[in-house]
């Protein structure tokens, strides 16, 4: 006689008796979770489903179904959270199916064996098991995912852009709270909004219209353009009034969300919105005053109002990786504290804040290819100035042109944005003299640097001057505004041929001069700066450096030093801090350093120039730019400045293992600086 088999047993009872097993088991299921409202198709479907599998896997696996099917059941528990059930809820089901077995086997065979009884648990404990893991991770993933809207709310709240989301079929899923700012009217009005009609109201309320007073129809928003023709589209502007009856000058811009993994597929388009009433009204109070100088400037300069503009994107950008870095640095210090798990999904949350900021930065940033070739300084600095030249000698005022060229020095720059270069500088300083004056213009070779100076007559500026001057949010010196953010533009751009651009007092309060630097080349390919690597060659020379460190932390955001350096001391490095280039170097000067952390931009100094002289002084020391710039724009020689870039927000981890090295590659080197995002 065959020896008595328990699966085979409990498979034959559970096919030939699933019909009563289902019924009984939601009969059951029904009385014992009263509180839950369900239909008895929504009971029973899923029950039936789970009976079908058990007498299955009984049949075909014989024991291994122990371990089978509550692998095949997992997914219940999902579905039981989405039908409001409560974890209690889910051990009571499978109690109830066990005591359901028990009863049908007696039933059919009269006696429960013990072996089969103690089979029955089994399935059901650990099926009860695994369904209440299940659904105690998708209860964990739901309290993430609300923190995560949490933090992202609260960020997106105080960014002064309002951001859009629209899905593939038109539909508006999100709006930012600055947005409803903005337009004026509230999120709840535009959330679920599809169809024109709908849309055409919204508009009509706001009494939205061109800049020349046509209506704004709703084809033209931006993501519905991006929709329609799956590209990005920027610069867009709308006039809306505002319920206090305050006329507001939009600008908008859309960029297309592809399907990850499948670059053809539009999954949707996220649109900016961005207040240019201040600007707007600047313009139109300043247009009589310099009509000469708008002329020249739509003739001369139109290729870098466009880079202005992306200048000012870019900076915004930038401005919000530092509040992402801020809020990194609180994250590490508050890793000290018990709920690990918590703190490290806030941190995910900031990388996923990072990515939106970079397709913002993507959205706002307009490339441009330079054209380098080698250039006669000088002849090019004679061009540019006979073509402002009649805007300097008018009959208004005029101010005298002095041009003095020594011929020797040549650059590698693209020579038609070089000429707009100096024209920019010459229609700044022209500017500065109102009651006319002296320009004088000089080119010359010094060294192995071609120095480009424009020395006016003006009034000398004033310490705020000089730091702000170059910055396009705060800075305009004593140039008119619509030149203020051509002064940002010029100065990067000086930096991406490898030189600089500086202002600065002449002696005795007789005017101020703008001061051109770049490198003096004979005749050879341009050298182009590739993405930042970490290759290193067989036989490259090594740096031995402490294996404890002391570090100058340099940035002008004091939020963003002060916790950069909380963070660095809890890791047991000795940090001092310096807000401007000038605090800086006087530090640098006292203290010996291990190491050095600067941000790329500063009111009075760049980081890049700011590691240009501290290498000077002292070589053998680890230096990374921190910054939420793109660098790859910097030249090879710029960038060998640095032994890495750490893009904002920082990855402390890196940055401690960055700070650790005993060991590093010269910089300069056959090593490029190692690039952390």
């Amino acid at each position: 006689m065959a020896p008595f088999a328990p699966t085979v047993a409990l498979a034959r009872v559970v096919r030939e008796d699933q019909d009563r097993i289902v019924r009984l088991w939601a009969k059951r299921l029904r009385v014992e979770l009263h509180e839950v409202q369900m239909g008895g198709r929504e009971v029973r479907a899923p029950l039936e489903e789970m009976v079908v599998e058990l007498a299955r896997l009984l049949e075909s696996r014989g024991a291994d179904a122990v371990r089978l099917w509550p692998e095949a059941v997992r997914s219940h528990g999902i579905l039981r959270y989405e039908q409001h059930f409560e974890a209690e809820d889910l051990a009571r089901e499978f109690k109830a199916l066990q005591e359901v077995l028990l009863r049908v086997y007696a039933r059919r065979r009269g006696v429960v064996e013990p072996v089969v009884a103690e089979l029955i648990a089994e399935l059901t404990g650990e099926a009860s098991a695994a369904v209440q893991a299940a659904y105690a991770r998708v209860l964990r993933t739901e309290e993430v995912r609300f923190r995560e809207a949490a933090v992202m709310e609260s960020v997106l709240y105080h960014v002064d852009v309002g951001i859009l989301l629209a899905e593939s079929d038109g539909t508006i899923t999100f709006a930012s709270p600055p947005t409803s700012r903005l337009l004026g009217v509230p999120v709840r009005t535009l959330l679920g909004t599809k169809q024109d009609s709908q849309l055409a109201m919204v508009l009509s309320q706001v009494n939205a219209r061109h800049e020349d007073g046509r209506p704004f129809r709703p084809d033209e928003l931006p993501y519905r353009r991006v929709l329609a023709e799956k590209r990005p589209v920027r610069g867009v502007r709308m006039q809306v009034e505002r319920p206090n009856g305050q006329q507001t000058l939009l600008e908008m811009g859309a960029t297309p969300v592809w399907e990850e993994g499948a670059p053809e597929e539009l999954v949707g388009a996220i649109q900016v919105f961005t207040d240019r009433t201040e600007a707007a009204e600047r313009t139109r109070e300043l247009a009589g005053a310099h009509q000469t100088v708008e002329k020249l400037k739509g003739e001369l300069l139109q290729r870098t109002r466009t880079r202005s503009l992306a200048q000012l994107a870019s900076g915004a950008a930038h401005a919000l990786n530092n509040a992402l870095n801020s809020l990194r640095l609180r994250i590490q210090l508050l890793r000290r504290e018990p709920s690990r798990e918590h703190l490290d999904t806030l941190d995910r949350t900031v990388d996923k804040i990072a990515e939106i900021v970079s397709r913002l930065q993507e959205f706002s940033t307009e490339r441009t290819q330079d054209v380098l070739v080698e250039v006669d300084v000088g002849e090019v600095v004679r061009e540019a100035m006979a073509l402002v030249h009649p805007q300097m000698e008018g009959p208004d005022k005029p101010v005298e042109v002095v041009v003095e060229v020594d011929g020797r020095g040549r650059a590698l720059v693209d020579r038609g944005f070089f000429r707009e270069l100096v024209d920019g500088l010459a229609l700044v300083a022209r500017a500065r003299m109102r009651e006319g004056g002296r320009l004088r213009v000089v080119s010359r070779l010094e060294g192995g640097t071609c120095v480009v100076r424009l020395e006016d007559t003006g009034p000398p500026l004033s310490e705020e001057d000089l730091q702000q001057m170059f910055d396009p949010f705060v800075g305009r010196g004593q140039a008119p505004p619509e030149l203020a953010l051509a002064l940002a533009v010029v100065r990067a751009q000086a930096q991406r041929w490898g030189g600089q651009l500086r202002v600065e007092n002449r002696p005795e309060g007789r005017g101020a001069a703008f001061v051109v630097e770049l490198p003096h080349v004979s005749a050879r390919a341009p050298e182009v700066a590739p993405p930042p690597t970490r290759v290193r060659e067989e036989g490259a020379p090594t740096r031995h450096l402490p294996a404890s460190k002391t570090v100058l932390v340099v940035d002008d955001d004091v939020d963003n030093a002060r916790m950069m350096a909380e963070v660095l001391d809890e890791e047991g490095y000795k940090v001092r801090v310096a807000h401007t280039g000038e605090e800086a170097l006087q530090l640098w000067r006292d203290y010996d350093f291990d190491a050095a952390l600067l941000d790329a931009l500063m009111p009075d100094i760049s980081g890049w120039d700011l590691a240009r002289t501290l290498r000077e002084s002292k070589r053998d020391v680890l230096m990374a730019m921190v910054t939420g710039m793109d660098v790859r724009g910097q030249s090879r020689a710029t960038l060998s400045l640095v032994d890495a870039v750490f893009r904002k927000p920082v990855d402390i981890g890196a940055l401690d293992d960055f700070l650790s090295q005993t060991e590093v590659a010269p910089s300069g080197g056959p090593e490029g600086p190692q690039l952390h995002t």
